[in-house]
């Protein structure tokens, strides 16, 4: 069994999940979101996500990360302030030191539902099947649980052919 912490970088909501997996056979262990909307300075922000995915991982003790990864739309200065909080989150994890991988939203998409460009209730609804939750996770959690499951999807994946 490993534990994999999937991240959802946000500069004011970050999503986390940890699930387990062994083989196609997924746990919930956690999910949930860093939130630094009350926050207006942006370094404070920065340091909010560095402790609270700090926090996530001495107490869930995952094995390896998974991070979406950033793209740029028509901001510029809004996918650079999303490449801030993702680099705080990848420092926290590297204290521990975790190795992280990174997937972009179309691929966890296309893992998650096999549709990449599957919307944001889409990918709430296939986490809560996969995960067999009673409640759906947030948005931003289930986005972060996503990642994490298609990791553990990559990752039986490359073991069914190293057999």
């Amino acid at each position: 069994m490993i534990r994999i912490l999937g991240i959802d970088p946000g500069s004011r909501v970050t999503g986390y999940g940890v699930i387990a997996a062994r083989g196609h056979e997924l746990g919930f262990i956690a999910c949930g979101t860093i939130r630094t909307t009350h926050e207006a300075d942006f370094s404070r922000r920065l340091a909010i996500i560095f402790e609270g995915i700090s926090q996530v991982v001495a107490s869930h003790q995952p094995q390896v990360a998974a991070v979406e990864e950033i793209f740029v739309s028509r901001n510029p200065g809004s996918a650079l302030k999303l490449g801030h909080a993702r680099g705080a989150a990848i420092v926290a994890v590297q204290q521990y030191p975790l190795q992280v991988f990174d997937y972009t939203a179309r691929k966890v998409k296309q893992t998650i539902s096999g549709y990449g460009q599957a919307d944001k209730a889409q990918v709430q609804q296939m986490v809560q099947a996969l995960l067999e939750l009673d409640v759906t996770p947030s948005s931003d959690a289930a986005d972060a649980l996503a990642v994490a499951i298609c990791h553990a999807q990559h990752l039986s994946y490359q073991q069914s052919f190293s057999r």
